[in-house]
Parts: structure tokens; C-alpha cells; sequence
């Protein structure tokens, strides 16, 4: 017979009380023996017939353990150094399993649920203090709509799911052309809701491909969507690179579907996720987001509030630098860092999405918004942190190399383009950009010229699918994009 495993809750605030009243109604999930905590006011008393000790540094150490033990962070408000810290010392003792629970975002109703918890990831040790926002308050203005995410099984289209199910939505559409990642999301969605996480918003799982325009106009009008979050998009740069023609279809005329339909449809509201990689880019990726936000910002004849959110990476997003380091450093190295001067704007899944909702109640129609990303990070430090999170000496034990910079790809990225100013909104991490003339593009004229590119064109046999010909075209418009030499036309 399986033994319950002892549980030891580091925190005893609101969200460790919480997880430690569900375990006494399921304990087949635990025994908590202890809270481990650092408020002298509650260090040597009992809550809830439990224990608190500490400090835990003090502690941790002398606890008379048993090998199957199990440790469980609940500090949701802590900052990663801290995190950090207690990991560490969690670690040296040797505990069976160690896990957390999410940041303060992600506790909307002030509970705390087990099925919250999950094993530490990197972005719990790397990053920044979280930032708290009243995310009920903020997502107000989705009470009682209908609210559809593209994208949803993506790695920020599945974290405003999760935030979302505390917004009180009447339907939650899940839309996405990715059957498995649907499925996992509407199955993790409805599983939080079975456990009490949230409000009882139906969930409606969409399997639909942005790039079919008579179908996106058929869906939206169906659904009578009052809201779309537009998070869909291929966003990986040099996969972007290596099918230019591609990414501009989805990305730029997929966007283009989805604003036509929007519009037609009467929905209300559309924030679309933008990136820093828009500002002057040198990447199709980044062409083809700078595009799509033009389409989004140029929809406001329809008296709606179409608005762009533009921000940097995230970490530990799918595709992205963090999983590829975990990875390398698994087996043993090394780990291939571009150029060792290489800066990029980090921040965490949860912290970006509760922004983002934050963004889509107080934006203005045609607004363009900017999440505050702090100051840039030098990959070569993530590297060398991720090495030591996990147990291992950079460039003793598992080596860093320089592989070079890939096409697509610079050494630094900036926020803000030439002509492009940031102004503060009621949110301190919320800036609201205002643009010159000068950065606005010429729209039909340009997607009359990149349409014979990405669609069959009798009167343009010459042009469909012609790589060199698209490269052409964006660098008229947008002129810091190379036009490389060795660009083949297919």
C-alpha cells in the first residue's frame, strides 16, 4: 500500500493555510507536518493545528525527516531571489519532491488550490518580483462576454486561459489550429474548474486555421464573440527565415482575416500580441508582426477598441532560449549561446498575460501599449544561472559556446522606434506609445503587393512562393530588413 507522503509548506500566509485546509479534506495528496516560515510573529505557534517553524534557513536542516518527504513553496508574492534561495536550501536537504505554487497573478479569488502546484520551473528562479495586480478588478470589463483566444494552446495564449477563468466570462473559446495543444488546454481548463479554481465559464475548445478567411468570418459571426485576444502566430525567427512566404500568409493576412471578421462580426474588443521585434526588424518574423499591427491599429473606423500590446520574450515560452539551455545542460553540454554580448527583455508567461488583460479594460480604440520590461538581460548570464539552478559549474562542468549570430537575429533589441515615444497609462507597467505619421505604413498598397506572393495570382505566376520577391517588397516598406544575396527564390 502506498504511504501518504509528509508534506512540509514553506509560507504560512494566506496561500499555505490554504493548500494545508485542502489536504486534511484529501489526504491521500499529503500529511503536512510542518509550515516553514520567516515572520517571528509566527514562528513557535500552531495554524491550523500545524506547526510553524523557523527561520527557515535555521531549519531546514534540522528537520527530522523522513527520504519520501515532499516540500511545497507557497510564496507567491516572493521575488525570484528568493525563490531562488529557498530552492537552493530545499535542495541541500535532500527533499523527495519540491514543488510551488504560481505567482500572485495566477490566485485571483484569493484561494490557493493543489492543483495549482506544479514542479519549479526556471521562470520561478530567473526574472523579476512579480507584479501584483487586482487581475478581478482588471478583467471587469470581461464579465458576462464572450471572450475568444487564437492561439490558446500556445504558451501566452494558454496562461490567459488559465487567468481568464477568474474573469467571470459566460464562454471561453479556445481557438487554435494545434488539435493536441486544444485538447490539453481544454482538458487542463476544465480539471482547474473541477478543483474550484475560478468562475464556471463555459469552455468551448475551437479547432480553426486563421489563414481560411471565409471560415474565420463564418466562426466569429457564429460565436458572437464580444472580445478576441489574438495570440496566434509562428514566432520562431529562424524558422520565419527559412519560410519567409509563410510566415507573411499567417501572420499578416491571418491577422488581416481575423480584423476583417472581427469587424464584421461587431466584436467589441480585439488586443492583438505584438513584440519588440517589430521595432525596425531585420527578421520576416518581425515584418510580418509589424504589419499585423498596422492592421489592428488602422481598424478603428468601426467605432470598436482594436488595440496592440507589445512586449519581448517570455521565458520558458515554447520554442524559446530557456527550454533549449535545460536541454543542453542535460546532456552535459554545452550550451550555445549567439554572441556573448546578446541582450534580450525578459518576463515571465504569468506576468505578461495578466498585463496583457490588464491592458485590453484600460486601452482606447487604436491604442499601441508597451509592458515596462525592466532592463535587458545578457543571455550569457541566463546561460551561466541556469547552469548553476542547476547544480553545475559554468565553463568547468558544462561549457558555453559562441555559435554565432543566425540570420534574422541582432545583437540587442529596443522597444521603441525612431519617431515612436512612450507615454505612462493609470498602470505603472503600462506605457502607451504615440507614433509619427512617419511610421505608419502604407497598408493596401503594401498587401496588394504581398498577396500574388502568398496566394495564387493568374495575372503574377511569377511572384507565388517567390521568397526573393517578398523580401523585396518588405524592405521597400520596411527598410532595415535585409534583402540577402543569397536569398533563393524558392
Amino acid at each position: 500500500m502506498k504511504r501518504t507522503p509528509r508534506v512540509y509548506i514553506i509560507g504560512a500566509g494566506f496561500a499555505g493555510v490554504s493548500l494545508a485546509l485542502e489536504l486534511k479534506h484529501k489526504e491521500v495528496l499529503g500529511e503536512v507536518v510542518a509550515f516553514l516560515d520567516d515572520d517571528a510573529g509566527k514562528i513557535g505557534t500552531r495554524i491550523e493545528d500545524i506547526p510553524v517553524l523557523g527561520p527557515i534557513e535555521a531549519v531546514v536542516t534540522l528537520l527530522d525527516k523522513q527520504p519520501t518527504d515532499e516540500a511545497l513553496i507557497a510564496l507567491p508574492s516572493a521575488g525570484p531571489d528568493r525563490v531562488q534561495k529557498i530552492y537552493a536550501l530545499l535542495e541541500q536537504a535532500n527533499f523527495a519532491r519540491i514543488r510551488i505554487l504560481p505567482s500572485l497573478s495566477q490566485i485571483v479569488d484569493g484561494q490557493a488550490h493543489m492543483i495549482q502546484t506544479r514542479e519549479v520551473d526556471p521562470q520561478d528562479l530567473l526574472g523579476r518580483t512579480p507584479v501584483h495586480i487586482d487581475l478581478r478588478a482588471s478583467m471587469q470589463y470581461l464579465r458576462g462576454k464572450r471572450v475568444v483566444v487564437t492561439g490558446a494552446g500556445g504558451s501566452i495564449g494558454s496562461e490567459l486561459c488559465r487567468q481568464l477563468l477568474s474573469g467571470g466570462a459566460q464562454r471561453l473559446y479556445l481557438f487554435g489550429h494545434g488539435e493536441n495543444a486544444i485538447y490539453e488546454i481544454d482538458r487542463e481548463l476544465r480539471l482547474l474548474q473541477d478543483e474550484g479554481v475560478g468562475e464556471r465559464a463555459s469552455i468551448v475548445p475551437v479547432i480553426g486555421e486563421i489563414q481560411d478567411r471565409d471560415y474565420m468570418h463564418f466562426i466569429l459571426k457564429r460565436l458572437q464573440a464580444d472580445v478576441v485576444l489574438h495570440t496566434a502566430a509562428y514566432k520562431h525567427v529562424p524558422l520565419g527565415e527559412a519560410n519567409p512566404v509563410e510566415t507573411i500568409r499567417n501572420n499578416v493576412f491571418g491577422t488581416k482575416n481575423l480584423i476583417d471578421a472581427a469587424s464584421a462580426a461587431g466584436v467589441e474588443r480585439v488586443v492583438f500580441i505584438s513584440t519588440d521585434k517589430v521595432v525596425e526588424p531585420v527578421s520576416v518574423y518581425g515584418a510580418s508582426k509589424r504589419i499585423a499591427e498596422e492592421i489592428v491599429l488602422s481598424a478603428t473606423e468601426n467605432g470598436h477598441t482594436y488595440m496592440a500590446v507589445r512586449f519581448g520574450n517570455v521565458l520558458s515560452a515554447r520554442g524559446s532560449i530557456v527550454p533549449l539551455f535545460q536541454k543542453q545542460i542535460r546532456k552535459g553540454g554545452p550550451v550555445t549561446v549567439t554572441h556573448p554580448e546578446t541582450t534580450r527583455f525578459y518576463m515571465t508567461i504569468p506576468e505578461a498575460a495578466s498585463l496583457v488583460l490588464k491592458t485590453g479594460g484600460v486601452g482606447v480604440p487604436g491604442g499601441l501599449y508597451l509592458l515596462d520590461m525592466g532592463e535587458p538581460v545578457k543571455i550569457r548570464e541566463l546561460a551561466e544561472q541556469l547552469i548553476a539552478i542547476h547544480g553545475f559549474k559554468p565553463y568547468e562542468e558544462i561549457n558555453i559556446e559562441y555559435i554565432g549570430m543566425r540570420r534574422g537575429e541582432r545583437v540587442h533589441e529596443s522597444l521603441l522606434a525612431g519617431g515612436e515615444q512612450a507615454k505612462p497609462t493609470s498602470h505603472q507597467k503600462i506605457l502607451q506609445i504615440s507614433r509619427d505619421d512617419e511610421n505608419r505604413l502604407d497598408l493596401p498598397e503594401l498587401l496588394r503587393e504581398l498577396r500574388p506572393v502568398c496566394f495564387p495570382d493568374s495575372s503574377r505566376p511569377d511572384v507565388y512562393r517567390n521568397r526573393k520577391a517578398l523580401r523585396s517588397i518588405l524592405a521597400k516598406y520596411l527598410p532595415s530588413l535585409p534583402v540577402p544575396e543569397d536569398e533563393p527564390e524558392y
